[in-house]
């Protein structure tokens, strides 16, 4: 369970463009900007956290990609906060399909069973708050399969930070 979730920006039109370029076209010139807005988005978020844990990529997805986007979104709120960035607790054990184009209950059984917490992690997370860092959230999937075993090692709570999330329209007229 996540306790808190922020976000800086709605995943749509505007904000789709420029996360896709970060996250796939190797554009890292916004990166402080957005680093900025999410600092700002999830004041109440970081305001308790302990440590920041960018959202682990399958080391076969990191190659192909050349860098994790979480990590870099994690140590540009880190510069801005001074909080430490713990990339050895949290693994990604199974390589996964993208999310992309999945409903809810596909993305959340795709990433089902996906992170594990390391020996580094067991060490060091007990009673502490801890907040999960990734460029987009859809459902939340994601996040949820990221704090399940954050929080039975022992976490204290975990919260996340996300550069966009997708809203869901809403038709004003209903």
């Amino acid at each position: 369970m996540v306790h808190k979730s922020r976000a800086a920006l709605a995943y749509a039109d505007q904000s789709r463009r420029l996360v896709l370029d970060f996250k796939h076209g190797g554009r890292l010139d916004a990166l402080d900007q957005m680093a900025r807005w999410m600092v700002r988005a999830g004041g109440d978020v970081l305001a308790g956290t302990q440590a920041l844990i960018p959202v682990p990529l399958h080391p076969v997805r990191l190659l192909a990609r050349r860098y994790n986007q979480s990590l870099l979104l994690a140590r540009a709120i880190a510069k801005r906060t001074g909080l430490p960035v713990e990339t050895g607790w949290l693994i990604r054990r199974r390589r996964t399909p993208s999310q992309a184009g999945q409903t809810g209950r596909g993305r959340r059984r795709n990433v089902a069973g996906a992170f594990a917490v390391t020996a580094a992690g067991r060490d060091n997370l007990p009673g502490k708050t801890v907040t999960l860092v990734d460029d987009v959230m859809t459902t939340g999937a994601t996040f949820e399969a990221c704090a399940n075993p954050l929080l039975r090692t022992g976490a204290l709570m975990v919260n996340s930070l996300a550069l966009a999330r997708v809203v869901k329209p809403v038709d004003p007229t209903t």
